[in-house]
């Protein structure tokens, strides 16, 4: 695997919601900061704030849906760059992507068990639905 992009920036730390949106977790900063305050991705196992800042070498859990990911920061990019050189900037634990396929596959199993309806109610369906809460018409 190629090393990391050496960083664009001489400081050692960037604000974490840059963080998270320039290596391409969240698709804009605003959400990457909803996250971080609802507790969806943390720093070390604790709750933070988009601002903290973040340096190599933290890990991190980010929540995305039902998957979660463990990821260790390498390195710090300036700006937003090709996902080619955004997934360089961090390096995911080893049990990260086994806990991530096995929750798949735990789903699937539950979907493919799941009973199937006939759809939506027709309009018949719907009328006697409607009727039995109420008295005689």
């Amino acid at each position: 695997m190629p090393s990391p992009p050496p960083d664009t920036a001489p400081e050692s730390s960037r604000r974490l919601d840059k963080w998270l949106w320039v290596t391409r977790f969240f698709k804009t900063r605003d959400l990457a900061a909803r996250a971080l305050r609802g507790g969806k991705a943390r720093v070390d196992g604790e709750r933070e704030k988009p601002a903290r800042r973040i340096r190599k070498g933290e890990r991190l859990t980010i929540r995305r849906g039902v998957s979660e990911r463990e990821v260790v920061v390498q390195g710090l990019a300036g700006q937003r760059r090709p996902a080619r050189e955004a997934v360089l900037l961090y390096a995911e634990s080893a049990g990260s992507p086994n806990r991530r396929s096995g929750e798949q596959e735990r789903r699937r199993e539950i979907e493919a068990r799941r009973r199937r309806g006939p759809g939506r109610p027709g309009e018949r369906e719907r009328r006697e639905v409607e009727g039995l809460g109420s008295g005689p018409r």
